[in-house]
């Protein structure tokens, strides 16, 4: 697979929402943190503190339904920020970027660097809307330079639900205990049908494989979980594969929902 060579973007980007900063400090505490732990203290002052930052909270979630409320089709990418450029999967994901383009979806990633950039950078060089919903970490990364539309969250909860309410599908590369996290919170999501059973795909069966067969072998077998929860999701290699699914996918619910509306307009 041959690398992406293509330029930075030329475009200036605009922010219009949440703050960028240019500095060399590093933040000792992030607003996640800051909201979850009173470490036990008789002092903390949460009838002052967290009313107000209740107000912070919803700024984040109109400022998501504000700035994604036009998104087109949209796929979600999921994947580790530390497989970059000069990876096979760096590649990869630049692929899988142009590849849901060309099939008519925008692309969605955490908008960092790595297998979030590589699908923005594939979207963008194919001509389709790149997103990136980023999050305030203590080792701060940005927006990686391939996002057109970018937002940055503080709180997890209020990107996380970005994701779900703007995508139709998910896609998960490689990737740690953030992918990992993402990738369970979209299957519980499904299973309990607490959205639409939008299709998901785990690229990479050498990676992914163990954690299926466990779920399989583990999960299933013990009824921890019910039969059918572990096919929720494709396991491939193919980048043309898992595209193809989830273009099927979209067909056989629309296909649906015209003859759920065909029959209603029957029977009335």
């Amino acid at each position: 697979m041959a690398p992406h060579t293509t330029p930075k973007p030329a475009g200036d980007r605009k922010l219009r929402g949440p703050i960028m900063l240019r500095t060399d400090d590093t933040q000792s505490s992030t607003h996640d943190q800051r909201l979850l732990e009173s470490l036990g203290s008789s002092d903390h002052d949460w009838k002052h503190a967290d009313p107000w930052r209740v107000m912070r909270i919803q700024s984040e979630f109109v400022a998501g339904f504000d700035a994604l409320s036009d998104l087109p089709k949209a796929v979600t990418v999921f994947g580790s920020a530390r497989l970059g450029e000069g990876t096979p999967e760096y590649e990869q994901s630049c692929a899988l970027g142009e590849a849901l383009v060309e099939s008519g979806y925008a692309v969605v990633t955490g908008g960092g660097p790595g297998l979030m950039e590589g699908p923005n950078r594939g979207a963008h060089d194919a001509g389709g809307m790149s997103v990136g919903l980023g999050i305030e970490l203590p080792f701060e990364q940005g927006l990686n330079e391939w996002v057109d539309l970018g937002l940055n969250f503080r709180y997890f909860f209020a990107r996380k639900t970005m994701f779900l309410k703007y995508s139709q599908a998910f896609i998960a590369l490689p990737g740690g205990y953030g992918t990992l996290d993402e990738v369970f919170e979209m299957l519980v999501m499904v299973q309990t049908r607490k959205v639409t059973n939008f299709p998901m795909v785990l690229i990479g069966t050498e990676f992914w494989g163990g954690l299926v067969d466990w779920i399989r072998s583990q999960l299933l077998t013990r009824g921890l979980i019910s039969e059918g929860d572990d096919k929720l999701f494709l396991l491939t290699d193919s980048v043309e594969e898992a595209v193809e699914h989830i273009v099927e996918a979209h067909r056989v619910m629309t296909d649906e929902r015209i003859r759920e509306r065909e029959a209603m307009e029957g029977r009335s």
